[in-house]
């Protein structure tokens, strides 16, 4: 059992914009006063970019084109509606915005298959969304993978009953806890985990100021010392920044890189970098178009690929 992969899947955007769907929860989204088509034109630029320097360092880089048919603005964060394990199966996620939902596209397990790499089963738990009941992938889910613990902030995307279920299912130990920023002077919960915290092999990047209940707070950082992580810490000015949003994965010769943006790159301090860097290099791409329309960064563009190979 590993915690990175060399395999990403990514999907190109052809009509990305400001999700109003989503706006209503994700307080990291911002209007760009530009046509749409400009804006899609840039988000393009910026993923073509990204996806060449992932490419570069030898991560394999499976990207699928959004098609037009239907108004999909986010299809660009496959993350949030499907993740790939090791034993080959593959997790199917009930979405909270409506026009999310159009994002889950069969053809893109065929493009899997067609690259050698095999699916099992699909667990589908898409039907809660006619409960109103919703659990949005590795955005919500921050998996540890080899001590199979699966860490949740609670939020209106993340329910704590269904992801419970989805831990009996995949046998991970839940760790539930409800993280929060300031919006307007209140605290309001974020709407996902992926936004607070990443989790790679031997450390944690986590904006502990953001759980405001001490217990909570205590309960992860035991979790994350007691497997070994060693926390480092950001803050919540830091987080806004994505400087939570990043992914840990391997290139050539196995090497390790921690992925995140630019703007999350140039927002850590110096001692964070060399934390980071104890453990493995930096990758940083510019996505500010992907970062202030769609309110997520370079962890929620990256569905990582564990499937055993066909």
């Amino acid at each position: 059992m590993h915690q990175t992969t060399d395999t990403i899947l990514m999907i190109r955007p052809v009509s990305f914009r400001m999700n109003e769907q989503t706006a209503v929860n994700n307080y990291f989204q911002e209007e760009l006063t530009i046509k749409n088509e400009d804006i899609n034109a840039k988000a393009q630029e910026e993923f073509d970019a990204f996806v060449l320097k992932l490419q570069a360092v030898g991560i394999k880089v499976v990207v699928v084109s959004d098609d037009e048919l239907h108004d999909t603005p986010d299809s660009v964060f496959p993350n949030n509606w499907v993740s790939f394990h090791a034993n080959g199966d593959v997790a199917i996620y009930p979405m909270f915005a409506e026009n999310r939902r159009k994002e889950r596209r069969d053809e893109i397990f065929d493009k899997l298959e067609e690259e050698g790499l095999y699916i099992e089963h699909i667990i589908d738990y898409t039907s809660a969304e006619d409960e109103g009941v919703f659990l949005e992938g590795t955005g919500s889910v921050a998996l540890d993978r080899v001590n199979r613990k699966a860490y949740c902030a609670l939020s209106p995307r993340a329910d704590e009953s269904l992801f419970i279920e989805f831990c009996e299912d995949f046998e991970y130990t839940p760790v539930i806890f409800t993280a929060n920023q300031t919006v307007d002077g209140k605290r309001l919960p974020i709407y996902h985990t992926n936004v607070m915290m990443c989790l790679a092999e031997n450390f944690s990047v986590i904006c502990l100021d953001s759980i405001d209940d001490k217990k909570e707070r205590k309960n992860v950082v035991k979790h994350l010392k007691q497997d070994g992580k060693e926390v480092i810490e950001i803050t919540e000015a830091q987080m806004h920044q994505f400087a939570g949003n990043m992914l840990q994965v391997h290139g050539t010769d196995k090497k390790r890189y921690l992925v995140m943006s630019a703007a999350a790159h140039k927002s850590l301090t110096n001692a964070q970098i060399k934390a980071i860097e104890k453990h493995c290099s930096i990758l940083s791409s510019s996505l500010t178009t992907i970062e202030t329309c769609g309110g997520g960064s370079a962890r929620c563009m990256m569905a990582e690929v564990f499937l055993p190979k066909a």
